[in-house]
């Protein structure tokens, strides 16, 4: 069952995210979070978000919460943060109730809560629409490492699952989000190196830029199973076979209208042009897996970079250790103070020029060389398979040039033929004679938009429709037409 307010779907055909926004959420929502006490109302929202209603938190009353156990929640939470700085007349030193209640009333303009009336007793409730924004904010602050293995996994899963039958449009359109969430997320993992190397730059401590490089790159940012991406383990490698998947839904005429039909009764009301528009927009995006391997390759000379950057830095730091600027302070200062004790010549025993003390010639340490990547080798049997795909949907592919070749080659000569006429006996064949139908409804349309449509595909001829019955054939059936020769205008006489 779909909720209204939770369904994606716009209320109007030109509605866009700029406009569904504040339709969809209270025009001061933001106005907590972007006071002066901003990451106090933030700990507050999670802190009920948690307690309250939260995905994890107890079943709430159908009628909403008491406003005294929200205020009570509000207490506490008070009770353990900082001092709050002054904003809107609300001193700290207000009475922690009183205080409570301002927040509470704060967060009701705001629109985050809901106050109703059940008799004399007020009843707090959130609105879906806002219940499931903080959810997803809260997520997102939550975010961690990203172990790709299980997203390729669950892609190439529901993608096998629509082949078979087993799913339909609903799964297709989650699995290509799926896809569009997976590269977006490879795609800002180096984005956010750089920033983050940046904000490292900025410590004056050697134990702050460890802890840091530690918890904000490796454990945060550092992709969870990314040492094993280019192994053939790795669920990555059957990337190549969720792209022939992709491309047998996209090329097989059966799994296409399943799927389009799907789209236009569930999700464009009927509309054709639409759900063929969101079906072509879905394997688009599940097509864009082909280009994982540029944003890895990316992603790992963001990766070197930061950590030779970080190398040197802890190099630096390590071989700085000593305070040799003070050292040599001190030396000058007791130099011109004349309380150097007597001393012999610096030099040690020995010649100080010696054959022995001459720098050794470089060892040159011969290495293994490195073993090759393991790559994925198709079998024979899979080539023939891919080959014979191809074979299908180059013969089910209908262009202007093909459609003009079956044209000139069944008037042979004649001005005019029916489509009676027509010998039908390869898949190209029943294809063109199913384009050519095709092209007769447009044409004979009174849409101009349809017609110019036409004349894009029919080069040099003209289709026409003969009657409105049906009419019965060995492979197609279908309205008569017949096929005429589009004959050159006449030059105008000078």
């Amino acid at each position: 069952m779909a909720v209204p307010e939770l369904t994606r779907a716009p209320r109007r055909k030109a509605a866009t995210a700029s406009t569904l926004l504040f339709e969809r959420l209270p025009d001061r929502l933001f106005a907590p979070l972007a006071s002066t006490n901003r990451h106090r109302y933030w700990a507050l929202l999670c802190r009920l978000h948690e307690k309250r209603f939260g995905p994890d938190a107890p079943l709430p009353p159908s009628q909403g919460f008491a406003t005294r156990d929200i205020v009570e929640d509000i207490e506490d939470e008070l009770l353990t943060q900082d001092m709050w700085e002054t904003e809107d007349g609300c001193s700290p030193e207000t009475p922690i109730n009183i205080r409570a209640l301002q927040v509470l009333h704060r967060f009701e303009e705001a629109g985050w809560f809901r106050i109703e009336k059940f008799g004399v007793e007020k009843r707090i409730t959130m609105r879906p629409t806002v219940n499931q924004f903080l959810t997803f904010l809260v997520s997102f602050a939550e975010t961690g490492p990203v172990f790709l293995s299980g997203k390729i996994r669950s892609i190439d899963l529901n993608t096998q699952q629509v082949i078979d039958g087993k799913a339909d449009g609903d799964t297709l359109s989650e699995t290509a989000e799926q896809a569009r969430n997976l590269l977006e997320h490879v795609r800002n993992t180096g984005t956010h190196i750089r920033d983050i190397m940046e904000a490292l730059a900025q410590e004056t401590t050697t134990a702050n830029y460890v802890r840091r490089f530690f918890s904000d790159y490796i454990e945060q940012v550092f992709i969870g199973d990314y040492r094993e991406l280019r192994t053939k383990e790795h669920p990555l490698s059957r990337r190549h076979q969720i792209i022939r998947a992709v491309e047998e839904l996209s090329s097989s005429d059966a799994h296409r209208t399943r799927l389009i039909n799907w789209y236009e009764a569930k999700r464009c009301s009927g509309d054709r042009n639409k759900a063929i528009s969101l079906f072509e927009k879905d394997i688009h995006r599940l097509f864009e897996l082909n280009r994982i391997d540029e944003y890895l390759d990316r992603l790992d000379d963001e990766i070197r970079r930061a950590n030779r950057r970080a190398l040197a830095y802890l190099d630096y730091r390590l071989r700085s250790l000593r305070p040799v600027d003070h050292l040599v302070k001190q030396a000058i200062a007791a130099a011109l103070a004349g309380e150097l004790p007597a001393l012999g010549d610096p030099f040690p025993a020995g010649d100080t020029i010696s054959g022995d003390r001459l720098a050794e010639p470089r060892r040159s340490i011969d290495r293994a060389p490195p073993s090759s990547l393991r790559r994925t080798r198709p079998s024979d049997a899979q080539i023939a398979r891919a080959r014979i795909m191809l074979r299908a949907r180059d013969a089910r592919s209908v262009t202007a040039p093909k459609l003009a070749e079956f044209v000139v080659d069944r008037l042979a000569g004649a001005e005019q033929v029916s489509s009676d006429q027509l010998d039908l006996s390869t898949v190209s064949d029943v294809r063109a004679y199913q384009a050519l139908a095709s092209l007769g409804l447009a044409m004979g349309s009174d849409s101009r938009r349809l017609q110019l449509s036409a004349k894009t595909l029919a080069k040099g001829f003209r289709v026409r429709l003969m009657d409105s019955t049906e009419s019965e054939s060995t492979h197609i059936s279908g309205r008569q037409f017949s096929i005429e020769r589009r004959k050159a205008p006449a030059e105008k006489p000078q």
